[in-house]
C-alpha cells in the first residue's frame, strides 16, 4: 500500500515510470555542430600538434584542441578545465580513453586563443597544467593503473612512473617528429587493469616473491577456503601450523615454485602480503598494437626483464625508454609502428641498436595457446 499511496498504479505499471535512472544519455553532451553532423563526416586531418579539424559534408567544421591530462585530478583541476569549456567551447568538453582532455569549437578563428589560454595556464612550479599536444607521429598521454594511491598489489607506483617518464618524453607529446604513433602504458602488477600487453611500450609493475604468510592472524583475518581459491595456479593449500607458544592454528602453505606472483591472494587475504622493497620492481616490454595497419594485431614482448624502483624520478627505467624511443625514431619506416620495426630488422639487432641487454630470461618460449588460438586480428572471417 505504502506504493499506492506514493503515486504508483498497480493497474498501469509503467505509467509514469523512470526507467532511466544510471547515466544521462550520452546524446545530450555533443556539442551542436557534432550532433547535426551525425554521420555525415568526410574527413579529418591534423593541422599541427594537438590540433584536429573535421569536415562534414554539410560544410561544416569542428576543431580540436587536444591537452593532457591526468589520471588523477583534483577538483580544483577539474573547475579550471570547465571554466577553459564555458570561455571558449560554451561548455563543452571531453576526455579521450587516455586521459587527454579535448576541447571542440565550430571555427578556426576560436582555435588560436583557446591554445593561447590553455599554454598559459601553469603551475607555480613553471610547468604545463594543459599541454596541447598528443596527435600524430608522437608520443600521446600514458594510460595508467591506480598504483600506490589506491591499488593493494602493485609493485611500483602508477602515477610516479608516468610522471617521470612524460616528463622524459615530453618533447615528444609536443611534437610530430617519430615514423608513427607511439602509445605508452602502465601497469603496476601484471594482473595488468591497465592492458599494458598491447603497447608499444609497457611498463609492468612486478613482484619476484611469493606472498608471505601471517600464521598468527591468518586464520582471524581471512577465509581460508577463499584464499585459496583466488590462486590461479593452485599454489597455496591448507595447512596447520604450530605458533611459537605452542598454539595449532589453521593457516595456509605456499608453493614457491607454482606462485606466479599476483596478489590475488593477497585480495582475499591481508594477512598474505606480498610487496618486497628488494622483490619488487618494473619489467618493460615492446611491440605491442591493436591496429590492422602493416600487421596483425600483436602482444608486447619483455626486453627489459627487472628494473628496481628509484624512487622517486626511476632514472634506469626513463633512460632506457628514451633509449629505445631514440632508437626507434632514428631507424624505423614511415608509418611503421615499433613492433613492426623490431620484427622487419630482427630481434636480435633490436637489442643492439636498443643497446639492451640479452638475458635467458628474455626467450620466448611460450606460444600455446595465447598466439595460436586466440584472435588477433579485428577483421572479420567469414
Amino acid at each position: 500500500m505504502a506504493f499506492v499511496s506514493s503515486g504508483y498504479n498497480p493497474e498501469k505499471p509503467m505509467e509514469n515510470r523512470i526507467t532511466d535512472i544510471g547515466p544521462r544519455n550520452y546524446e545530450e553532451f555533443y556539442p551542436p555542430v557534432i550532433k547535426n553532423n551525425l554521420g555525415k563526416w568526410l574527413y579529418h586531418e591534423i593541422l599541427q600538434p594537438g590540433v584536429m579539424v573535421h569536415v562534414s559534408e554539410s560544410g561544416d567544421e569542428v576543431y580540436t584542441v587536444r591537452a593532457g591530462g591526468v589520471r588523477l585530478m583534483s577538483v580544483t583541476h577539474i573547475r579550471e578545465l570547465c571554466e577553459i569549456a564555458d570561455k571558449h567551447c560554451d561548455g563543452y568538453v571531453r576526455f579521450t580513453t587516455r586521459n587527454n582532455i579535448e576541447f571542440m569549437v565550430d571555427s578556426k578563428d576560436k582555435v588560436q586563443p583557446l591554445i593561447d589560454d590553455l599554454e598559459s595556464r601553469k603551475f607555480e612550479a613553471g610547468s604545463y597544467k594543459f599541454p596541447v599536444g598528443g596527435t600524430g607521429a608522437g608520443i600521446t598521454n600514458i594510460v595508467h593503473t591506480q598504483g600506490w594511491i589506491h591499488c593493494h598489489t602493485p609493485a611500483t607506483d602508477a602515477s610516479g612512473t608516468v610522471k617521470a617518464t612524460l616528463d622524459a618524453v615530453f618533447d615528444d607529446f609536443k611534437n610530430m617528429r617519430l615514423p608513427a604513433h607511439l602509445r605508452i602504458s602502465m601497469a603496476c602488477c601484471l594482473n595488468m587493469c591497465g592492458a599494458v600487453h598491447c603497447s608499444d611500450i609497457a611498463i609492468l609493475g612486478y613482484h619476484r616473491k611469493p606472498p608471505m604468510v601471517d600464521h598468527a592472524y591468518l586464520d582471524k583475518m581471512c577465509e581460508i577456503p577463499l584464499a585459496i581459491a583466488a590462486c590461479p595456479t593452485a599454489a597455496i593449500k591448507p595447512k596447520k601450523v604450530e605458533l611459537e607458544d605452542g598454539t595449532t592454528v589453521n593457516s595456509v602453505e605456499v608453493n614457491q615454485k607454482r606462485c606466479m606472483f599476483c596478489g590475488n591472494c593477497y585480495t582475499m587475504c591481508p594477512a598474505l602480503p606480498l610487496a618486497d622493497k628488494e622483490g619488487d620492481g618494473i619489467v618493460l616490454m615492446v611491440g605491442g598494437k591493436v591496429s590492422n595497419r602493416i600487421s596483425a594485431p600483436k602482444f608486447s614482448k619483455v626486453v627489459v626483464a627487472f628494473i628496481p624502483n628509484e624512487m622517486p624520478r626511476w632514472p634506469t627505467m626513463t633512460d632506457t625508454i628514451k633509449k629505445i624511443i631514440e632508437a626507434y625514431a632514428k631507424d624505423a619506416r614511415k608509418y611503421e609502428r615499433l613492433g613492426d620495426w623490431a620484427e622487419r630488422i630482427g630481434w636480435e639487432r633490436f637489442f643492439e641498436k636498443c643497446d639492451l641487454e640479452f638475458t635467458h630470461h628474455l626467450i620466448d618460449d611460450f606460444r600455446d595457446p595465447a598466439y595460436y588460438t586466440w584472435r588477433q586480428t579485428t577483421n572479420f572471417k567469414f
